[in-house]
């Protein structure tokens, strides 16, 4: 079994499992700091899947990240297979050992997070129409750091209602080597971005 088959199948059992808490993974090295992470240039690629499991779209991201002050700016640019952009600008800060709160362009109020081990966990909520308050999910996001550091990987249930309408299963790799594209039919442009 390769790496990524096997890093993907550990992935998908341990979103699997209720009740699951970032205290499980204290002793999981190597340790991930998200604000270590993502500070520089990372790159992605992912898949979004419905709630039937079938993928509906591929993705890459390319992301830059910059410390301001005592926080940690994150500039994300998302390029889907079917030629939209998307661009989150998160605000990442640290609030004690383990725990973070963020902002970001298209999150209503706050994201928090806590980190153990080589796992970091975060929610959120999402407003995908800016003007229709209805149109929120609630986005719940387990990364794990492995390959010695220099790969995360990012599994994220996307619900509604307290009902799963998607999910999306996300590679991660620092440095500024890009991934694969996915299309060639990328818009310029960024979408919904408030500083």
């Amino acid at each position: 079994m390769s790496f990524r088959a096997f890093a993907t199948a550990l992935c998908l059992l341990l979103a699997a499992c209720g009740g699951m808490e970032p205290q499980e993974f204290a002793s999981a090295t190597p340790r991930f700091q998200p604000e270590q992470f993502f500070l520089g240039t990372t790159h992605s690629w992912g898949v979004i899947e419905d709630r039937s499991n079938n993928p509906t779209s591929r993705f890459r991201t390319e992301t830059r990240g910059r410390r301001d002050g005592g926080a940690l700016v994150i500039d994300q640019h998302f390029y889907f297979e079917d030629g939209r952009t998307q661009r989150r600008l998160w605000r990442l800060r640290r609030i004690n050992e383990h725990r973070y709160k963020a902002t970001a362009n298209d999150v209503v109020g706050v994201a928090t997070g806590e980190a153990h081990g080589n796992a970091f966990h975060w929610e959120y909520t999402v407003r995908l129409n800016p003007d229709n308050p209805l149109s929120n999910v609630r986005f719940s996001q387990w990364m794990y750091l492995l390959d010695g550091g220099a790969t995360m990987m990012n599994r994220v249930t996307v619900s509604k209602l307290g009902f799963i309408v998607a999910e999306v299963t996300e590679y991660f790799r620092r440095g500024a080597r890009p991934v694969p594209a996915i299309s060639n039919r990328h818009k310029a442009g960024a979408a919904g971005v408030r500083h």
